[in-house]
């Protein structure tokens, strides 16, 4: 059983072939307009070679392909019954003579000669064409009378041409006028979306890439990737984080043609424990920290990872899903263990006493610093304030100072006095070349 495709205009062939190749792996290139493919074992998916024609369509009107669809039992039936009749033909085995008999021998494509002499004869279609004895079309047209003959009559048997299988998941969209909002914008990149995750889904594969290429009114083009931590095919969330991303990265100037392109990847099969909490989708993740970043940066959301640096509290953001860390420990892990580490880096440092926990207080507070020649002599911040009644320090680091952005601070751990306006706690100041701040407080 073969099936054949027949389309036109724009990208009629690629669309076509990606559409077959989602049905069986030997496709034909049959014509500039038409691919065959082997439809043999697909009633075992789809049931009656009818039922096998109706799963073709309804992909074809899902991919937007406006296609003639023919089965028949040997390929060139099936291509001259999709290059004649629109719509969906089923020609029946044993009746190929009488299904075709009523199309053009143009269709054949004849040489010219030969062409000229069957009119001549009033022979213009394939019933009267195959109703002549093939001793006499022998002797008087040769081997490709009777090649024509076969065709005519739906006889003909040979094997496919296959294509190789690029396996490239890509598709466009030129725009009869240039498109300038977001909201008509996302329709039909979900157009686009729909068409290449079922492309994917119908080879059981799924994508961890998606790029977006838009050219513009003025001739520029607007690029745009994105990256997925795990393989998917979840084309809602695609469009959302894509939404997402041209909002924060707008295009700046009217669209007037879309490509979208996805890499292929085998889909990620994992199997979670009994006793380990149910962890949120990766997919629903990424388009939750997208919606965070839309909020309050691109760069200030992610996983914090501490550098290694003795700058005081210098980190970066990391993406979900980025590389591991040394030693096979977590960015997020790595950052908790410095934390905590930098929060008991004052115990025993302070004007005696037993050992301190130093709690930061995110940002930093402001201060107003009195120097006396010792070091500070009298703070006042936000809800602090008090004379200095012991101190220890002061301690100074430095460093980057072969950058551009140097950096230079004196700590000292001060003890306030009691009273009405503070309550006598042990602080962490510091000074810098911003000013004086309040770091932390001791407990």
């Amino acid at each position: 059983m073969y099936c054949c495709l027949c389309g036109d205009g724009d990208h009629a062939e690629a669309k076509l072939l990606a559409l077959a190749f989602e049905f069986s792996p030997v496709v034909e290139r049959s014509a500039a307009d038409a691919v065959t493919f082997d439809a043999s074992g697909l009633d075992r998916l789809f049931g009656l070679p009818q039922d096998v024609a109706a799963a073709v369509a309804r992909r074809a009107a899902e991919s937007r392909v406006k296609a003639s669809i023919a089965i028949a039992s040997n390929p060139d039936a099936a291509i001259c019954a999709a290059r004649g009749f629109s719509g969906v033909s089923m020609i029946p085995y044993g009746d190929e003579a009488k299904f075709l008999g009523e199309l053009s021998l143009v269709l054949l494509t004849p040489s010219p000669e030969l062409l000229e002499t069957l009119e001549r004869w009033g022979i213009r279609r394939f019933r009267e064409l195959g109703a002549l004895p093939p001793l006499g079309i022998a002797e008087r047209l040769g081997p490709e009378g009777l090649r024509l003959r076969e065709l005519a009559r739906g006889e003909a048997s040979r094997k496919l041409l296959p294509l190789e299988d690029a396996a490239r998941f890509e598709d466009e969209i030129e725009l009869e006028y240039p498109v300038e909002l977001l909201e008509p914008l996302a329709f039909l990149l979900a157009r686009l979306l729909n068409g290449l995750t079922g492309s994917l889904a119908a080879r059981a594969l799924a994508t961890n890439e998606l790029r977006l290429r838009l050219r513009l009114e003025n001739g520029a083009t607007h690029e745009r990737t994105l990256r997925l931590p795990v393989p998917s095919l979840d084309a809602k969330a695609f469009l959302k984080l894509m939404q997402l991303d041209l909002e924060t990265h707008p295009p700046q100037a009217p669209i007037v043609h879309i490509w979208m392109g996805a890499n292929p990847v085998k889909p990620q099969a994992a199997q979670s424990g009994l006793f380990i909490p149910a962890a949120p989708e990766p997919v629903k993740l990424e388009l939750t920290l997208a919606r965070i970043k839309a909020i309050v940066g691109e760069n200030r959301a992610g996983i914090a990872e501490r550098l290694n640096t003795h700058r005081p509290d210098a980190f970066r953001m990391l993406e979900w899903g980025g590389p591991p860390g040394p030693r096979g420990s977590s960015p997020w892990t790595r950052s908790s263990q410095e934390q905590s580490r930098k929060a008991g880096q004052g115990a025993g440092r302070g004007p005696g006493g037993p050992p301190y926990v130093l709690r930061l207080f995110r940002p930093p507070l402001p201060a107003r610093v009195t120097v006396a020649a010792s070091g500070p002599s009298y703070i006042a911040a936000e809800n602090i304030r008090g004379k200095v009644i012991d101190l220890a320090g002061p301690w100074r680091t430095s460093g980057d100072w072969w950058t551009l952005d140097p950096w230079l601070r004196d700590e000292w751990d001060v003890l306030l006095s009691g009273g009405a306006l503070s309550d006598g706690a042990l602080y962490r100041v510091y000074c810098e070349p911003r000013g004086w701040f309040v770091e932390g407080s001791y407990d």
